[in-house]
């Protein structure tokens, strides 16, 4: 017969006093004898979705739902706006359906965003349009520096509090002031956008003192490197790395605004290293930090440790989305509407390599639309689209013209335009040296894969070319030689000197990219008075009543101009078309 000793009465008694004893002992241990980990916040960070809301959010909101699984971190979800327009479905909820809840609202709020800034495209959506887009967001819609005139104070809140496991972080939005530049005045009335340094001084002051927090967040939309943007005596369009290196009080910068890919480390003037992070448009990849904040023996935090990287939203799980459904059937029934028929293949890419169809087509628009103007200047504004040959609709006009730009006539001389297009395409190509170089400005990066990918250097929106004039540019010149104008299309002769009426986007016409002010020397300021004509709407819906009346679309290419020498650039085309369209390069066309 076995037994348990343990069992015994005086042996039990025994047992129970030893465990009290045991756990009296450990009671009186000293605090140095204890460990607390660390605290865990995760930051899932997105910018310039561009109203990608029925395919790229549905994959990140799979991926947040996933994290907030997880009870050991806490979660923060932010983005740097842009999100009003450059999809069907943002212009749908924009100014087809005016009343419904907007579905990029919808999309936010299911995701579960926990702070976001406006961007200039939002406020290019109209001031009606972004106003009922913020009072339908779940979340907080930031922007310190959106001053509202007749009150002097900020528009929108100009920061948030948020508490996960016992922490306090504080998130300052901030918008690039740069807006009155690109956006008509009518869209955003009654504001003004103060300069983001001194404006993010301000305030992290203000809640250092107010709100003692355990970590600050600037949330911006302003692209990074300040001398890529409009640079004026009274701010910086992308001002990121001035506000990092110059305001103390900053854990970890989040941006947006320059379609630019990037992940740094700027030091404040304390010698705090900042994280910045700043991820691509449309959704392509966005932007994970982890966050650890170490603790003493007594639970106090002692220090952060800041880890950034970028996650591909292409490589997330697929994610059906049965809470946009009925929104997304009213934009699927709008963008199925039929406009034209179309004969042969558009596709953009060709723009990067010389005279194009699609191109040409834009060009057509703007001389119909501005029936005075003599020349004409557009870039392509969505990298790879393509419009396939049949039946095209309403979702094809967003690949043909992406954004909400109005058309604006303006007066520049001969010598001005030679300059705008000496700077776009000092953005667009590089100097070769040798029939072995690149044709287009490029760079690689390391996917997360582990493959090489190519990358335009410059946005793409920013090349202008010209039509209704004769040029070649030399490529093996430098820049400020590479243009040479020999004529009008109609064979009359060209003068620097003289004054020409020239149709152009009013992104372009408000110094947007910076081909007016820095390419050809004109001030900011004399921008306005050059303007003598405007359309009252934007050039995509011009543009679809344009083809709805032709009903037949047989795209042409006016080919007014060319790269030089073409022993050099033809097979150098060739060679960058592949890598920048890899698996796909067999469409391109010379």
């Amino acid at each position: 017969m076995t037994y348990n000793p343990l069992t015994l009465p005086h042996r039990r008694g025994m047992w129970s006093a030893a465990c009290w004893l045991l756990l009296i002992f450990l009671s009186l241990q000293p605090m140095s004898a204890r460990r607390y980990p660390p605290i865990h916040l995760k930051i899932v960070h997105t910018s310039d979705v561009h109203g990608r809301v029925l395919d790229a959010l549905p994959k990140i909101c799979a991926y947040v739902d996933s994290l907030r699984e997880r009870s050991d971190l806490g979660l923060i979800v932010t983005d740097a706006g842009d999100v009003l327009q450059g999809h069907p479905a943002a212009y749908y909820y924009n100014y087809i359906d005016t009343v419904s809840p907007h579905i990029v609202a919808s999309a936010m709020n299911r995701v579960g965003y926990d702070a976001m800034t406006l961007g200039n495209h939002d406020i290019e959506a109209s001031h009606s349009t972004y106003d009922r887009f913020v009072r339908q967001c779940s979340f907080p819609v930031l922007g310190a520096n959106i001053i509202d005139v007749s009150t002097g104070r900020p528009y929108l809140h100009p920061y948030t509090i948020i508490e996960r496991q016992g922490l306090r972080i504080a998130v300052l939005g901030l918008i690039t002031p740069a807006i009155p530049h690109w956006v008509p005045q009518s869209l955003w009335s009654g504001l003004r956008f103060d300069e983001m340094v001194s404006t993010a001084q301000r305030w992290v002051n203000v809640i250092r003192r107010k709100e003692h927090p355990d970590m600050i967040i600037g949330l911006f939309h302003s692209g990074w490197d300040a001398d890529k943007g409009i640079r004026t005596t009274d701010y910086d369009e992308d001002a990121t790395r001035l506000v990092a290196e110059q305001v103390d009080g900053f854990d970890i910068i989040l941006y947006g605004h320059d379609h630019q890919r990037n992940i740094a480390e700027a030091t404040s003037p304390s010698g705090r290293k900042v994280l910045c992070m700043g991820p691509t448009n449309r959704g392509a990849c966005f932007a994970v930090a982890d966050i650890y904040f170490d603790r003493n023996t007594y639970g106090d935090i002692t220090g952060k440790r800041i880890y950034g990287r970028m996650l591909e939203t292409h490589a997330l799980r697929d994610s059906i989305s049965p809470w946009l459904l009925t929104q997304q059937q009213a934009v699927e029934t709008y963008m199925n509407q039929e406009v034209a028929v179309l004969d042969s293949d558009l596709r953009e890419r060709e723009a990067f390599f010389g005279p194009s169809a699609f191109m040409s087509l834009i060009h057509e628009m703007q001389f119909e639309l501005a029936s005075d103007a003599q020349i004409s200047l557009a870039a392509p504004l969505s990298y790879d689209a393509t419009i396939h040959a049949g039946t095209i609709r309403i979702s094809d006009m967003f690949k043909l013209y992406k954004y909400e730009n109005l058309l604006y006539t303006m007066r520049l001389s001969g010598r001005e335009l030679q300059q705008v297009l000496e700077m776009s395409y000092d953005l667009w190509v590089g100097t070769m040296q040798s029939a072995s170089d690149h044709l287009l400005l490029m760079d690689s990066f390391v996917t997360n894969r582990g493959n090489i990918r190519w990358e335009l250097r410059n946005m793409a929106f920013n090349f202008d070319a010209a039509a209704g004039i004769r040029y070649t540019v030399d490529v093996t010149r430098p820049y400020g030689q590479k243009v040479n104008i020999l004529g009008m299309e109609d064979g009359t002769p060209f003068h620097p000197d003289s004054i020409y009426l020239v149709a152009v986007n009013s992104y372009r016409a408000g110094g947007g990219g910076e081909l007016l002010t820095r390419g050809a020397g004109i001030e900011l300021d004399e921008l306005p008075s050059r303007v003598v004509a405007s359309t009252a709407r934007d050039m995509r819906y011009y543009l679809i009543e344009m083809l709805r009346q032709r009903r037949t679309v047989r795209p042409t290419c006016r080919r007014n101009w060319q790269f030089v020498p073409q022993e050099w650039t033809v097979p150098a085309a060739t060679r960058d078309s592949l890598l920048l369209f890899p698996q796909r390069a067999e469409g391109w066309q010379h």
